[in-house]
């Protein structure tokens, strides 16, 4: 079982059962505990971005509508930052709701338009969106920027934003920015921003995405998910 000592007894349990092993929560809590096993998550923190600025936001037509019928309607974006020895390495991070899959991501020592602008171009390089995409995200300079909305419309994809100061309203994407903190982030320390993306470049593309299971798409992985729908189209 790769989880890398991240999962607790409920994933655990989950993944027993697609092996077909027929256990309860509670037995693989109790044998956890006799054997001194537990997750190495820690709690998490956020960081928001600057909604403070004259910019257009858009309005939330998302509005909260998490669970979607095919991939590339929806996605959702935001930014988190890492710390360094040598300072933050800010990630922005983009997330197809279907699969719960990060479609694109970028890394940079500064919190910018461009930052997210590449995060956006290679979301759709990779995934080729063949109908309209609602883009959500919350209300942050970077993405009212004109650059990045100029983008949107060049992609033909539909704006969205949170509403101020609400959080829940981009949930999904924030909440994959806590897990990866408390599953990498806060159990390593890292000496160099360089190290510090190769290790966060590993953790999205090869186990998040791949081997990392979610209880919102039935204890699937993003990818399974994902070929799962390409398989019975």
């Amino acid at each position: 079982m790769d989880s890398r000592r991240l999962y607790g007894s409920p994933k655990i349990t989950k993944v027993l059962h697609k092996q077909g092993v027929r256990v309860s929560d509670k037995t693989v809590a109790r044998i956890m505990k006799e054997l001194g096993l537990r997750s190495r998550t820690v709690k998490k923190y956020k960081a928001t971005t600057n909604s403070k600025h004259n910019l257009p936001v858009h309005e939330n037509v998302l509005n909260r509508q998490f669970q979607v019928a095919a991939p590339n309607t929806f996605w959702v974006a935001d930014i988190t930052y890492v710390p360094t020895d040598e300072g933050w390495v800010y990630l922005a991070s983009i997330m197809d709701l279907y699969s719960r899959k990060i479609v694109g991501f970028h890394m940079d020592e500064r919190m910018t338009k461009e930052l997210v602008l590449k995060a956006l171009d290679r979301a759709y390089s990779q995934q080729r969106p063949r109908g309209e995409v609602l883009h959500h995200s919350d209300r942050g300079s970077q993405y009212a920027s004109h650059d990045y909305q100029a983008r949107l419309k060049r992609y033909k994809m539909k704006g969205s934003m949170s509403r101020k100061g609400n959080c829940y309203d981009n949930a999904c994407i924030e909440s994959f920015h806590s897990v990866l903190k408390k599953e990498l982030v806060y159990l390593e320390k890292f000496r160099t921003r360089e190290q510090a993306k190769k290790r966060i470049f590993e953790y999205i593309t090869c186990f998040y995405n791949g081997k990392r299971i979610h209880s919102s798409i039935g204890h699937f992985t993003p990818n399974e998910y994902e070929r799962m729908y390409r398989s019975a189209s």
